[in-house]
């Protein structure tokens, strides 16, 4: 493996955890603004950015969350 096999693919490991990073923004409940600036910080933060964007959580869920069925009542 050379030098350019492993920049390609540190390439695509980054544009993929970014797409990851937005496809989470999507589901957020969130200003306009903070879009750019969450995307903004998954782009410019490489390889963490998009970690600490979904550990974060930012804004609200656009769906509400479901109740957990559960065995024991």
């Amino acid at each position: 493996m050379n030098a350019d096999t492993v920049r390609l693919i540190l390439l695509g490991f980054l544009i993929a955890m970014f797409l990851l990073a937005v496809m989470f923004l999507r589901q957020r409940r969130l200003p306009m603004w903070a879009y750019a600036l969450w995307g903004l910080f998954a782009l410019l933060v490489p390889a963490v950015g998009p970690f600490l964007v979904i550990l974060s959580r930012p804004g609200k869920p656009r769906h509400p969350q479901r109740k957990k069925l559960s065995l024991h009542p």
